[in-house]
């Protein structure tokens, strides 16, 4: 299979009405949130723990992980680290003995990865930055680190906060605001029986834009059904063009690299869902998705799809795929978010003949809002991996044969059954 190296397509300048895609409406008060607690004082600083909160519902941190950055208000240097490390030490001449851990003054800040030594680890670290989402694991959303900070305050009056935060996870993306002091964290001991403070703690938020994150988009979706033999695919150029002067594989990036290296087709996008109306029974109807990776540099693990259908109110099963309804309209039931079982399909491989998942999910009919009309049976938003996919136009949706063809074909059946008749009894 030939393959192609993804490029940017041709873009307009960033406006209001782009950079307000970093409101969702499906997960409005989903953020990233950074707590940075002072646990104790030492004689030229702190030590304190700083905690990364995922509370997106569906966006997570997938691999090489998060890099964390700031600027210091000072001249603070990282004296020791536990649970992370700085990418670059920066120059540390100036310390004759027992350098610091880390001199630069906008330090950037990474995970420990996974069997990392236990004397170097504290609780939440050493997951190579990967973060889960809020509703697909609960109780892996956080990722910590510790660090000794020199040559700061060394106390509430005389300490300031770093400026400038960054999140890098894995690429661009979030923007993060100023850090605001906070009411001090409280931490509880192993055995529960002892409630320890903060010294101080300033909360960062981070939120994210797909704008940001990258110009073009990253998946689309294609539709298909039983009534109709038309299957509309994804639209020409969604997530970019074919470069004809380019010679698959040669101008690319290394292979290291997260720019996506995909299989050439019309639509140019690294994932591709597809949305099959399969089956119509008197009480229930059937539809099959599939994910399709077309990316030969990325296998998706912990991927999730997230669905907006009016009919999941009504979702009666759903097979090899998890499910949670999401509703950020707590009286409206029409969003869900879907996802790999464990050891079995939350690993979508990269590009190939294994490059893909796929589910069927049974819906009960609701006799007063049922209806295969208008593309009714089609979803009106499409999520991967918190980017929104871009759908076909409407217009080109698979619609019912008209009446008028039906008319024609019962006459016709009719015609022919009455010479069937006529010819045997004549």
């Amino acid at each position: 299979k030939s393959f192609c190296v993804f490029l940017d397509g041709l873009l307009i300048k960033p406006s209001s009405s782009l950079l307000a895609e970093a409101y969702d409406a499906l997960d409005p008060n989903g953020n990233i949130t950074i707590k940075w607690d002072i646990i104790s004082w030492t004689p030229d600083g702190y030590v304190a723990v700083v905690t990364m909160f995922n509370f997106q519902q569906y966006r997570h941190i997938s691999a090489p992980g998060w890099t964390l950055g700031w600027t210091w208000a000072k001249k603070e240097v990282i004296w020791s680290m536990m649970g992370g490390q700085a990418t670059d030490q920066g120059d540390c001449s100036r310390y004759k003995t027992s350098p610091p851990h880390c001199c630069k003054k906008t330090p950037s800040i990474v995970d420990l990865l996974p069997g990392t030594p236990y004397n170097q680890q504290i609780a939440n670290c050493c997951k190579g930055g990967v973060i889960n989402s809020w509703a697909q694991e609960p109780n892996n959303y956080a990722s910590s680190f510790q660090l000794s900070v020199g040559a700061a305050g060394t106390s509430n009056k005389t300490v300031r906060p770093p400026k400038n935060f960054t999140l890098l996870a894995p690429g661009p993306g979030y923007t993060c605001g100023p850090a605001v002091v906070g009411k001090p964290s409280k931490f509880i001991s192993a055995d529960g029986r002892r409630v320890t403070q903060a010294m101080m703690t300033w909360n960062v938020t981070c939120t994210y834009s797909q704008f940001l994150a990258q110009k073009t988009p990253t998946c689309c979706v294609s539709l298909s059904s039983f009534y109709n033999e038309t299957i509309v695919p994804c639209p020409t150029c969604t997530c970019g063009c074919q470069n004809n002067d380019t010679h698959p594989g040669i101008n690319g990036p290394g292979k290291n690299s997260l720019t996506p290296l995909v299989q050439c087709t019309r639509h140019m996008c690294p994932i591709r869902v597809h949305w099959h109306v399969k089956l119509n029974y008197k009480d229930y109807w059937r539809v099959k998705v599939t994910i399709t990776n077309f990316n030969y540099r990325m296998n998706y693990s912990q991927w999730n799809l997230v669905v907006q259908h009016p009919n999941f109110d009504n979702l009666t099963q759903i097979f090899s795929f998890n499910y949670k309804p999401l509703t950020p309209y707590s009286s409206i039931n029409d969003t869900a978010m879907l996802w790999g079982v464990k050891f079995y399909n939350d690993f979508l491989n990269q590009a190939g003949p294994m490059g893909n998942v796929q589910s069927e999910l049974l819906f009960r009919k609701d006799k007063s809002t049922f209806t295969f009309e208008k593309g009714w049976a089609f979803p009106r938003r499409v999520y991967f991996n918190g980017d929104n996919c871009v759908m076909p136009p409407p217009d080109a949706y698979p619609h019912l044969p008209n009446a008028s063809s039906r008319v024609k074909w019962s006459l016709f059946v009719f015609f022919m059954t009455f010479l069937t008749f006529f010819f045997l009894f004549e």
